[in-house]
């Protein structure tokens, strides 16, 4: 006899629609060693259009010291033929980058705040109500430009340096966001440690706060978890969800973070449930496949691995 499922269980997903924001040419690409030629990121980036993801993530305007990889932010902008009904986004850490992403013609920008006070200090060189302070002169400053703000926060199920990290704070620091301006709070698992049960607590949590409709899940793959958070995050409600092509991706400030969850991973998935991304999963692969060869070395992705793709020749 077949045993019954809890009704909670079988929501009904099929023809709902989602969205993927691709983070991989920004979070992907800024802890690789290896120098990507800015021609390659701008490819990269226009095939990820082509197989039709509508929000791209193209790059930061942070330090190049800090962050070498993302020196050539501005660069990659100028060289992109812009696909229409595509948002290119960028990360900016203060007013500067800022300024430097409206020269660059981007079409929406990030912040990224922390939920654990010890990450941020490391992450941004600072406290997290000293970085609030700065992040709403962002929000600001992009409102009177006529640019929409998105808001990360970094570590809400789990900090490298102090551990947990109460629902309720990620709460409280989701609600600031909203306040300032933030348009859509992306909930970070930085380095991978969520499980199912903590996605239900922390959107539940979360979701007292905010419009769940501006929610989206930003997941890590570190303990094989981050699909099952999907499904777990798709029960709460939550209708979008980041991810890298190929599975690139980790924070050089995060100790033990690995790569961002695979969009090939993510998309067979939604197809597989019957929900509606407007993604070709071929069309994710062959951006992969284009890019794994700069990179040296295979990428992560288990669709990738499973199509014998995954080379890193």
């Amino acid at each position: 006899m077949t045993p019954s499922l809890s009704p909670s269980l079988l929501v009904d997903l099929r023809g709902q629609s989602v969205q993927v924001v691709e983070v991989g040419p920004r979070d992907g690409l800024q802890n690789e060693r290896a120098h990507v030629p800015t021609a390659d990121k701008v490819a990269f980036v226009e095939q990820l259009a082509a197989a039709g993801l509508t929000r791209i993530e193209v790059s930061a305007f942070v330090s190049p010291h800090r962050v070498p990889q993302m020196a050539d932010a501005a660069a990659l902008c100028a060289g992109l033929t812009r696909r229409a009904g595509v948002r290119y986004s960028a990360l900016v850490p203060n007013l500067a980058g800022l300024r430097r992403a409206l020269s660059a013609g981007v079409d929406e920008v990030a912040i990224f705040a922390a939920a654990s006070e010890t990450f941020s200090r490391k992450n941004i060189n600072q406290g997290i109500d000293e970085s609030l302070i700065a992040y709403a002169e962002v929000c600001r400053a992009a409102r009177e430009a006529g640019l929409p703000v998105r808001g990360y926060l970094s570590t809400c199920f789990g900090c490298p340096f102090e551990g947990a990290v109460p629902p309720a704070r990620v709460a409280e620091l989701a609600g600031r966001l909203m306040e300032m301006g933030v348009r859509e709070v992306a909930l970070s698992d930085t380095i991978g440690v969520a499980h199912p049960a903590q996605v239900w607590d922390v959107v539940g949590a979360t979701a007292d706060v905010v419009p769940v409709a501006a929610l989206a899940l930003h997941l890590h793959d570190t303990r094989g978890t981050a699909l099952a958070n999907v499904l777990a995050g798709l029960e709460a409600g939550v209708r979008t969800f980041d991810a890298a092509a190929g599975g690139l991706g980790g924070c050089p400030y995060a100790p033990g973070a690995s790569g961002n969850l695979a969009t090939e991973d993510l998309v067979y998935l939604l197809d597989g449930l019957g929900m509606v991304s407007g993604i070709s999963l071929d069309g994710v692969v062959a951006a992969s496949q284009h890019l794994q060869p700069r990179i040296g070395h295979p990428m992560p992705s288990r669709v990738l691995q499973a199509t014998g793709r995954s080379t890193g020749q």
